[in-house]
């Protein structure tokens, strides 16, 4: 699969970095040189240019930057048309670190997810990742009291849905699929849970995991 990064920052470093060897890979972003340098430290062919030529290049396009710069760099990669047909991978939250505010007057009641499919309605958009800091992606595989780490996804077309499934997958994480894209706004809260936690002082490995008894942990 071809999977394009808008972003350079530890989030993108991390799922990147899981991927090497099994996805082609494509860095972008607002500084050329940062996109280079972490495409340097991926090695392995990894790749690295310009916003337009990271959509060019993916068949999954995975938006990695801040939450606030998210429609400033879907402008800068060419606009709402540029994403017609391609997997918009959302993996953000609209939340205010320091106090764990869940901005969706932002967004006018929905989801940052929903409001990037209105943005590009021609795009498939698909929510996932965004409920784990940047470290937990970099363990091999996520696992918590014997159990891997459940990833929720949410999204409105089937196949993009399967594409993502297996991204999540290649992290050694268990896919749930939660459903519509409109389950986002519960993926986005739920993270808000997890960032208070977070700036209040826990460790960076502190996670919410969906535990299905029906599924015996690991030996």
């Amino acid at each position: 699969m071809r999977v394009s990064f808008i972003g350079y920052g530890s989030m993108a470093e991390s799922l990147s970095s899981r991927w090497v060897g099994k996805h082609e890979l494509f860095i972008a972003g607002r500084d050329p040189n940062k996109a280079q340098s972490l495409a340097s430290r991926l090695a392995q062919g990894t790749k690295a240019g310009s916003p337009q030529e990271a959509v060019e290049f993916g068949e999954v396009i995975i938006l990695a930057t801040p939450h606030e710069a998210v429609f400033e760099a879907l402008e800068a990669s060419g606009g709402s048309n540029a994403f017609a047909n391609k997997i918009l991978l959302d993996i953000n939250n609209p939340v205010e670190p320091s106090n764990g505010d869940y901005l969706t007057k932002s967004y006018h009641g929905v989801s940052l997810s929903e409001a990037i499919a209105a943005y590009s309605p021609k795009a498939k958009v698909v929510k996932a990742f965004n409920m784990c800091q940047a470290k937990v992606w970099q363990m091999q595989p996520p696992t918590f009291d014997g159990r891997l780490l459940v990833t929720l996804y949410c999204g409105d077309d089937a196949q993009a849905k399967r594409q993502v499934a297996s991204l999540i997958e290649d992290v050694g994480s268990e896919p749930v699929d939660l459903g519509e894209l409109k389950y986002a706004r519960l993926l986005e809260a739920a993270a808000a849970i997890v960032i208070k936690l977070l700036f209040s002082g826990r460790n960076p490995y502190t996670v919410l995991n969906l535990i299905q008894p029906e599924i015996k942990p690991i030996s």
